[in-house]
């Protein structure tokens, strides 16, 4: 079959309309592995059916659960507390927080197990979950180059630890409590900052005893025996970052009018809207219900010319993945928007900074990067029919979309079958809120 390898948009009409984005992808992550550990059904209504959380999907299924799918929602009959050892190597495709996340369970599986992906996720840094799994007693080898994936685990017998988080990162923090699960005693992680706690609310609604106190998070282990807890049902939200397109550009393009239906509300993940609100956007909220643990609701946005900001500190772990799109939206907000202490950017599905950079710069707009961040200079004129390389990253390729759909003007997208892997609806999408002409080109 012929794949995708660009997209070429041309413009149409401001932003207008009402869009239901797909589930949750953190959240489908994991409530997969969560229900494949589970004694008995689970039903997950609302799961993310993209690339990187049908990956997680079929592992939990190598590891011994049952798997059904119809649409986007799925039945999971899981284990019983722990998974069988996998034919082979489990393929995580382009997930960070797949690889990660699943590492930590493995952990304490006394067995041997190796996890790997694509060519960008093998080349994201894991040695910063080899050193606390490590501490617990499981053998944790980065086969790839520069501490890199493939990983190997071997797993067993896990001790708790108290663990001091070098970086905020939810999907470290994550890893580490997943593994608590299969240790003897509490295992406790402190934060430098606060960050995404999915993972947490999710042990909750489960009955998993876990502890939150300021920035440290404890999980109690269930030692040698196996981890008890049942099967559930649940319906993951609208994922907010994938709705953080359309909020951004929204907000940002007058004239525009979006609003986005049963968006996860999580407040570690909402910091986009308090930059955009000190911008100048003009965004209401209406709060529907707590699902799940997870509260959601409606998010609807008016366009209209917004200002510069500073972004920095506590605020970047709650918007880390949306600021590609802050970084494209403040192109046409007046005066230079600067975002520091955003140096994990450097070590995503690609160097976002420079990647950002890159595609901003190709479509006449000014940017300077720093080791942690960038400033994009606003009130750009940004070119008609530039050419821009999404660098295999889906939140690259979709920020600088939105941002030619904002700015009125034609643009052509190297590398756009990577979007797919968090938002395979995105183009269609992208269609139907501004009438944009968006046609794919495909290789022989």
């Amino acid at each position: 079959m012929a794949a995708e390898t660009a997209r070429i948009l041309s413009p149409g009409r401001a932003f207008s309309g009402v869009v239901r984005v797909p589930g949750d992808k953190s959240i489908s992550h994991r409530a997969a592995m969560l229900a494949g550990l589970a004694s008995g059904p689970s039903v997950i209504r609302g799961f993310l059916c993209s690339e990187d959380c049908l990956n997680t999907l079929r592992a939990v299924e190598s590891l011994g659960a049952r798997v059904t799918r119809n649409g986007s929602d799925v039945q999971v009959n899981g284990v019983g507390g722990r998974f069988l050892a996998a034919p082979g190597p489990l393929d995580m495709g382009n997930s960070g927080t797949g690889i990660r996340l699943m590492a930590g369970i493995l952990a304490g599986h006394d067995f041997v197990s190796e996890l790997t992906g694509d060519a960008s996720l093998r080349s994201r840094p894991m040695r910063r979950i080899k050193e606390p799994l490590e501490a617990m007693g499981a053998s944790v080898e980065c086969l790839g180059p520069g501490g890199c994936a493939p990983i190997r685990i071997k797993g067993g017998r896990l001790r708790g630890i108290n663990y001091r988080l070098p970086v905020a990162s939810a999907q470290v923090k994550s890893c580490i409590l997943l593994a608590g699960l299969f240790a003897e005693g509490g295992t406790t992680v402190v934060e430098p900052l606060p960050t995404r706690d999915h993972t947490e609310r999710m042990f909750s609604m489960l009955g998993i005893p876990v502890r939150v106190e300021g920035l440290s998070v404890s999980v109690l282990g269930f030692g040698p025996d196996r981890p008890i807890f049942h099967g559930f049902e649940m319906t993951v939200p609208g994922d907010f970052s994938s709705a953080a397109y359309w909020i951004a550009a929204a907000a940002a393009t007058p004239g525009a009018e979006v609003t986005a239906l049963d968006v996860g509300l999580n407040p570690r993940r909402t910091a986009l809207l308090d930059v955009l609100r000190r911008m100048g956007a003009d965004i209401e909220v209406r709060s529907a219900d707590v699902s799940g643990g997870e509260a959601r609701g409606d998010v609807s946005v008016k366009g209209r010319r917004l200002r510069a900001t500073s972004v920095s500190g506590a605020e970047i772990p709650n918007l880390i993945d949306e600021i590609p799109a802050l970084a494209a939206v403040a192109a046409l907000a007046d005066g230079t928007t600067v975002i520091r202490d955003a140096s994990e950017l450097r070590v995503k599905e690609s160097d976002r900074i420079a990647s950002m950079a890159a595609g901003l710069a190709a479509m006449n707009v000014k940017t300077e990067t720093f080791p942690d961040g960038i400033a994009v200079v606003g009130g750009a004129d940004v070119r008609e029919g530039a050419v821009v390389d999404s660098r295999d990253d889906h939140r690259i390729a979709m920020s600088l979309a939105v941002l030619a759909a904002a700015a009125g003007v034609s643009l052509r997208i190297e590398r756009t079958a990577c979007v797919a892997t968090s938002y395979p609806e995105f183009w269609r999408d992208l269609a139907q809120l501004t009438g944009a002409d968006v046609r794919a080109s495909y290789s022989d």
